[in-house]
């Protein structure tokens, strides 16, 4: 659903419960999409997913910074 962010003012009890249904709103301000309502179960299900895709990604080896630390005590730099 897309809706203006005047008139969500005026029915935003009736959004809270459409999110609670599962349903997404977007918020307009002078035609630009400023805003998402989103169903709290989904966002937490949203963020779950994104902790386990950063936990899968983990770099290995030593942190740039020390790597950089490194070159300079080297001379390289």
């Amino acid at each position: 659903m897309e809706i203006s962010a005047k008139e969500a003012r005026v029915r935003l009890s009736d959004l809270l419960k459409r999110a609670e249904k599962g349903e997404e709103v977007l918020l307009f301000r002078r035609g630009k999409k400023v805003a998402r309502l989103v169903p709290a179960k989904k966002l937490q299900k949203t963020l779950q997913s994104l902790k386990e895709f950063r936990a899968s990604i983990r770099i290995k080896g030593q942190p740039l910074s020390m790597a950089v630390v490194k070159d300079r005590e080297e001379g390289r730099f």
